[in-house]
């Protein structure tokens, strides 16, 4: 028996491997079954090329069994098999991929073929105290071939007596890893990295009896076939399989199969969203080949597509040596593209031939697309054409719609469409009512990106003006309609004598409110609290980004508004004790914050509207 030595260029190559080379211990049964994978398609390549169905009349598998006994891993196929020089030159010279080599020479039929790199099966050393390999070639007058190292340089390789066409690699567990002895843990694994290999994988204990009559995974998932073939129900049960803790069913998905100018295939899923973003949870997951590599697909899918699910595989996604992270290129840029093309052209059509279904689904989805309409102006160009805004009247429209709906009716005093939106129909119902009774549109915008949406719209738009239904009164928002002879004229001395009055009264400055008098409709409230639209930006800005970007305080945050055509303030104005009038503003303002919730959170309207009727 003669010991030879690995072709490295530094011996401590296995140090590297164990500590640096890859980020989970657990991806040695990936790349193990990768290479077993790529032995069995080599296999089928060569015999379609020569002619050689002969050779692979029997059933092609992998077979993985524990022997926690002997602690052993043993993963056996019946592929290509290797001679002696191949195991030189795949084996011995660390980093010589055998895949590279073989796509060099069959590059027209190996699109299947997972190893690029050669070191996948040295992620094997990162658990085993020692690695066997016995393979016998495919090849007529090979022999068999034993080899076996210990994790070091030196390795032991001899010629042994036939065995059957292919190769049985043993990984005798180390201490530090008995976790790998365990069934469950192992089953755990093929099940998250093999669940969809191309090539029947059976596992078992040593000596258990049914070990070949099931396979543990689906050679033939959904994204592998023709859309055409796919019912509704295969789609759904396929959602299942990929996240079987999931009770939702998916509202729709976008089949993705392109062959040029790369390689891509895929199904996304629309899950249910509403209002939440959660980018943590059932992502995304990146297959080669169907071998999972990573849910991690920043680069490839755009942010705002994370929050969908489903599949992607792609053999032209560049990864790095261990397969554990994406390598940016020209190819990952135009996939990411073409994803998000696909996603808005399947949006846009399902908009167009089914708007009611369309509809319905929309709350569901909005948070997708408003995501993708900020971060993505590509994106932004498309989905204007069916992003949706849905009013409190429970209507639907997009914004060409709603622009036609309210041009003549909603403008603002520089001629803008003033565009209402409430973003809590029952916090702010007084307001909605309000503006409603005089025949205008109000939106509801609820989601925690709206007010991102509205500054884009804004943007692209300048001939429309968001604001919210409750950071004025409706006719200071929308060209006033109060005819001039429905008026009681204040003179401007009598409005000094009352914004004074109002400024010192002990209740309004507890609530440290800026105050502005205005002529209103002798019908609307005495005295309404408002938080300028401005204002209010800026501080749903601070709160979407968790901090205070726009520092300017507390002060004046509120408006109170004095309507000073209403009879109560001139009740004040002709009063004459000082106790009279300060309760009566204490009074007035008290109910102006009931009514808008700023006391307790609960629609009061009619409570209050009972309690002015007392005050008069």
């Amino acid at each position: 028996m003669k010991n030879n030595k690995i072709s490295v260029t530094s011996n401590n190559i296995f140090p590297i491997i164990k500590r640096f080379l890859y980020s989970d211990q657990d991806i040695f049964l990936r790349e193990l079954v990768s290479n077993a994978t790529d032995a069995i398609i080599k296999l089928k390549t060569i015999s379609k090329i020569e002619n050689l169905d002969n050779i692979i009349d029997d059933q092609l598998f992998i077979k993985i069994i524990l022997d926690k006994e002997k602690r052993k891993i043993i993963i056996t196929d019946n592929g290509i098999g290797m001679n002696k020089e191949e195991i030189k030159k795949y084996i011995n010279q660390i980093a010589f991929s055998g895949a590279e080599e073989f796509i060099k020479k069959y590059k027209k039929n190996t699109s299947s073929i997972i190893g690029h790199f050669g070191l996948g099966f040295y992620s094997s050393f990162m658990v085993s105290s020692k690695v066997t390999i016995l393979t016998q070639s495919y090849k007529k007058n090979s022999k068999s071939i034993f080899w076996s190292c210990e994790g070091t340089p030196t390795f032991v390789m001899n010629d042994v007596d036939k065995v059957d066409r292919g190769t049985k690699i043993t990984l005798y567990i180390n201490k530090d890893n008995s976790e790998f002895l365990e069934y469950n843990r192992v089953l755990k694994l093929l099940q998250k990295y093999c669940k969809f290999v191309p090539v029947p994988i059976f596992f078992g204990l040593k000596n258990e009896s049914n070990i070949n009559k099931k396979s543990i995974n689906n050679t033939h998932p959904s994204w592998t076939k023709s859309p055409t073939i796919l019912k509704e129900k295969d789609y759904i049960n396929f959602h299942k399989e990929l996240y079987p803790h999931q009770l939702d069913d998916p509202l729709f998905w976008i089949h993705l199969n392109i062959d040029h100018p790369f390689n891509l295939t895929g199904i996304l899923f629309f899950p249910k969203i509403g209002n939440k973003i959660d980018l943590q949870k059932d992502k995304i997951h990146l297959y080669q080949n169907q071998i999972y590599i990573t849910d991690n697909l920043e680069g490839i899918v755009p942010d705002f597509l994370g929050l969908l699910r489903g599949v992607i595989d792609s053999p032209d996604i560049p990864l790095n040596v261990s397969r554990s992270h994406l390598q940016s290129d020209k190819s990952v840029k135009n996939i990411s593209k073409y994803i998000t093309r696909k996603v808005s052209d399947k949006l846009y059509s399902i908009f167009n031939n089914n708007r009611d279904d369309f509809n319905k689904k929309w709350n569901d989805i909005k948070i997708i697309v408003e995501y993708g309409m900020i971060s993505n102006d590509k994106f932004f160009d498309k989905s204007i054409n069916f992003f949706l805004f849905y009013t409190t009247d429970n209507e639907y429209f997009i914004l060409k719609e709603l622009k036609e709906k309210i041009e003549v009716n909603q403008r603002n005093k520089d001629g803008k469409i003033v565009i209402l939106y409430s973003s809590n129909k029952e916090s702010q119902y007084s307001s909605i009512k309000e503006s409603s009774d005089k025949g205008y549109k109000v939106l509801l915008l609820d989601s925690p990106l709206s007010i991102h949406i509205i500054q884009k719209l804004e943007f692209f738009d300048k001939n429309i003006s968001f604001v919210r239904v409750d950071s004025d009164h409706i006719d200071k928002l929308i060209i006033s309609k109060v005819q001039k002879n429905q008026l009681i004229i204040v003179s401007e001395e009598e409005k000094k004598i009352l914004k004074n009055y109002i400024i010192n009264n002990t209740f309004v400055k507890s609530y440290n409110l800026s105050v502005k008098l205005e002529n209103l409709s002798h019908k609307d409230n005495p005295f309404i609290i408002v938080i300028p639209e401005f204002s209010r930006r800026m501080e749903d800005i601070n709160y979407s980004f968790g901090k205070n970007l726009f520092n300017n305080g507390e002060e004046n945050k509120y408006k109170l508004i004095v309507n000073v055509n209403h009879i109560i303030i001139i009740k004040i104005l002709k009063e004459t004790s000082k106790e009279k009038i300060n309760n009566m503003i204490k009074n007035g303002v008290n109910l102006a914050l009931l009514s808008k919730n700023l006391l307790y959170g609960k629609n009061l309207d009619i409570f209050v509207s009972e309690k002015i009727k007392e005050l008069c």
